[in-house]
């Protein structure tokens, strides 16, 4: 009776590990960052999510200009990460990037980091722009984490320990499971 409900429990993690790229893993505990293109005249307010961004980034809020980009992370900042989530209750890295694209530049994505890397045009990361997408190898898996890069090492993306945050490319854990970057086509 054990066995087979260990069987079974076995069967259903498996089971939610391939419905989705972005698997649980073990993160280190990092530092928590603070939670189509328009100019500011049109968002008046633009002003402060731009100086809250620049900030994160690290760049002088001049060089932001697409604030649709940064209202939308602000809005999903700190949103939880859920194994096959799609909406603020929780969300996993390929569906926030799905999200993201379609909402902000209007493009379309396949639904897993797998398939995104697929479609992508590939990229040095001394290349990579605002809007770029970054591929992570965890778990020895090809392309089992998404997310979308801001610019000065920076990308936002959902953690499985964290959900919605910016991290830094360059840091040592991310780093080391880096394996592509690119642009949508």
């Amino acid at each position: 009776m054990v066995a087979k409900r260990l069987n079974i429990w076995l069967i259903l993690v498996v089971t939610a590990s391939v419905l989705t790229s972005c698997l649980s893993r073990p993160e280190r505990l990092r530092t928590s960052l603070p939670s189509s293109s328009s100019s500011t005249k049109n968002h008046p307010s633009s002003g402060n999510i731009f100086h809250k961004y620049a900030d994160i980034i690290g760049v002088d809020a001049r060089n932001l200009n697409n604030y649709e980009l940064y209202r939308y992370i602000d809005e999903w900042m700190g949103t939880p990460h859920r194994l096959g989530g799609q909406n603020k209750k929780g969300i996993d890295c390929s569906a926030f990037t799905n999200h993201l694209m379609l909402d902000v530049y209007g493009k379309n994505l396949p639904r897993t980091a797998k398939d995104m890397a697929q479609v992508v045009k590939r990229k040095y990361e001394n290349q990579l722009k605002e809007g770029d997408l970054v591929f992570f190898n965890f778990d020895g898996k090809a392309f089992d984490h998404v997310g979308v890069y801001l610019g000065n090492d920076k990308f936002v993306h959902v953690s499985t320990s964290k959900g919605v945050i910016i991290s830094d490319l360059k840091d040592p854990w991310y780093w080391r499971y880096f394996s592509r970057a690119g642009s949508v086509l």
